[in-house]
């Protein structure tokens, strides 16, 4: 049962994060701040890599049927929904640590350990988005700049934004409500990696 549990939670997370992202935090053609990382990034922090990543690959998928995909080549589409979004389920990789420091009433070490997850999970996604950008978007560069700089100063800028919004409200949310992080059945990350 908690598996399915798991992913049904991960599915709603993954509509909810869709969802967020329609809100136009977009400026100018090539700087967004993503606010669907900041469901994404606490779903991975509380349930780990392996649910995180199924989730954001579906978060993803869900551009498709809505239409909200550029297209300039399959492989381009392939590489900023599939799989970049995937990457933010990276996020994960710190969720024992948070749990494990929740745990120990160590609130200083779970909101440092949030700060890295959003890092991560937002720089995983957003260094395929980079990627794209100096591959397939190149040539639409402003100004006629070097496509590996644009790129890299409109991902980066975004990635940035992204993931600091994401770490203030995660941390907040760890304030307020930090059970959030405990899934209640009792599904903890275990301590070691297996």
């Amino acid at each position: 049962m908690s598996k399915t549990r798991i992913m049904i939670e991960g599915t709603i997370v993954a509509a909810l994060a869709f969802m967020l992202s329609l809100i136009p935090t977009t400026i100018g053609s090539s700087f967004t701040i993503s606010l669907g990382m900041i469901p994404m990034t606490l779903f991975a922090l509380r349930r780990g890599v392996k649910p995180a990543l199924l989730s954001a690959f579906i978060w993803g998928i869900l551009h498709f049927p809505t239409g909200d995909v550029y297209f300039l080549s399959v492989v381009q589409v392939l590489i900023e929904y599939p799989i970049a979004f995937t990457f933010a389920g990276f996020a994960g990789l710190y969720a024992k640590k948070v749990q494990q420091a929740l745990m120990d009433q160590d609130l200083s070490s779970a909101r440092k350990n949030i700060v890295y997850g959003a890092l991560v999970g937002t720089g995983a996604r957003f260094f395929w988005h980079f990627v794209a950008g100096v591959v397939f978007w190149g040539s639409y560069a402003l100004w006629g700049m070097n496509p590996w700089i644009f790129s890299f100063v409109m991902n980066g800028a975004s990635g940035l934004a992204t993931a600091i919004i994401t770490a203030i409200v995660a941390v907040l949310i760890l304030e307020k409500v930090p059970q959030l992080y405990l899934p209640k059945d009792g599904n903890l990350i275990e301590k070691h990696s297996h």
